[in-house]
């Protein structure tokens, strides 16, 4: 039962040394990200959009609905 254990001291040692090998994100790489992120959120929206409005059409046209 010895291997586990729970070294609160080695935990946190480790810790750290995984977080310095995280390679972070510039300034400017984290920018360009969220916005292309924002731009294809918005085209994703854009087309399901037109999708909907498309499909909908159709189906008034199959129920004969005029509104």
């Amino acid at each position: 039962m010895s291997g586990l254990a729970i070294h609160p001291v080695k935990f946190f040692r480790e810790v750290r040394s995984e977080i310095a090998k995280v390679t972070w994100p510039s300034r400017k790489e984290t920018l360009v990200t969220t916005g292309l992120v924002f731009a294809m959120a918005a085209m994703a929206a854009a087309f399901f959009f037109v999708a909907d409005q498309i499909i909908g059409v159709f189906v008034r046209l199959l129920f004969g609905a005029a509104g």
